[in-house]
């Protein structure tokens, strides 16, 4: 009998010890109810907003998952078997599925789209033509407001988001700064992508780097959230703006912190501070995927991918968003 691999939560995590809180185990095949497709995984995306969803935290935009269930994490694969209309075996179909080789989605509830065979690599539907490239469009262009000859800012400039956020707001024609952690993600950043600066919050003074800035910080693309906003917020121009898309230095635990410390210069400096998640412009996807595919084509974004091989080895892939072990977008190949 065929059976099925998945990763299940069996309690919530302590600080860093997510691979204690899972276990990979082994069912038959699941079957299917009216309106559910089964997907066959070719990749698993790893995203950092998952660790959230493992706390008990109530007051986010998902809902903490229950323990003894599947984990819960985006699927690029081929429909398996279908008991949904919209849908036939052997359509390429991304959404939200779980952490196994076979994953049971109920389209309606979990975002699940087919998507476009014909693009060279599969893998940019978890690149620049997925939720993150759609996320660092939408946070430039519609929280920010980036415009030609503007300074912008990007935390986490070397992440899945970070990296298509720094090409993008090049493509706007803004001047570049990237955060990133350690000298040799800094010059990829420099030598690879062409921003005007990186600088290494690891081991750089980030305030009197960003004092250097003419004219502050016009647009600040924050994906981590967390003490390093002191360090920016002086440094900005006057009726500058921060979009915060992510907080991956406050997601262990409950994922609050302390506010900054220089929250007065949201006020002296008139700035403008939004949060936003890729579930407020779901329904922008085609239009964002349309101007994303032709910067795709002409040659102006790409992504780097860091591909991890074997469910069982998605904790191994999973731990490098949190000790900053890649560039770029993390993936498990099933």
């Amino acid at each position: 009998m065929a059976s099925n691999r998945f990763w299940q939560l069996n309690r919530r995590p302590v600080d860093d010890d997510v691979s204690g809180a899972l276990s990979l185990e082994t069912e038959a095949m699941p079957e299917l109810a009216d309106g559910q497709v089964l997907v066959k995984a070719v990749y698993l995306s790893m995203d950092a907003g998952t660790r959230m969803w493992m706390t008990e935290r109530e007051d986010s935009y998902q809902p903490p998952l229950e323990l003894g269930t599947k984990m819960v994490g985006l699927v690029l694969g081929h429909i398996a078997a279908s008991r949904h209309a919209g849908f036939a075996e052997g359509d390429l179909v991304r959404g939200f599925g779980q952490w196994a080789e076979h994953a049971v989605i109920e389209p309606e509830l979990s975002g699940l789209v087919k998507v476009d065979t014909g693009i060279s690599d599969i893998k940019q539907h978890f690149g620049v033509l997925g939720f993150n490239g759609w996320t660092a469009l939408w946070g430039l262009q519609e929280t920010a407001g980036v415009e030609a000859g503007h300074n912008v800012l990007v935390s986490a400039a070397a992440g899945a988001t970070g990296v298509l956020a720094c090409q993008i707001a090049k493509i706007l024609g803004a001047n570049i700064y990237g955060l990133a952690g350690g000298p040799d993600k800094c010059r990829w950043l420099e030598s690879q992508l062409g921003i005007a600066q990186a600088i290494d919050y690891k081991n750089d003074d980030i305030a009197a780097e960003l004092a250097k800035v003419e004219g502050g910080i016009d647009a600040y693309f924050d994906n981590v959230g967390g003490p390093i906003l002191d360090d920016v917020l002086p440094n900005m121009a006057l009726y500058g703006r921060v979009a915060l898309c992510g907080l991956l230095a406050q997601y262990k635990g409950d994922g609050r912190g302390q506010g900054p410390e220089h929250f007065d210069q949201i006020l002296m400096k008139r700035l403008r501070v939004e949060g936003f998640f890729s579930p407020d412009f779901m329904d922008q996807g085609e239009r964002l995927t349309q101007q994303l595919k032709e910067w795709l084509e002409q040659g102006r974004i790409d992504t780097p991918f860091d591909v991890t091989d074997g469910i069982e080895n998605v904790l191994t892939a999973y731990d490098k968003l949190f000790t900053g072990g890649n560039i770029g977008k993390v993936l498990v190949r099933i």
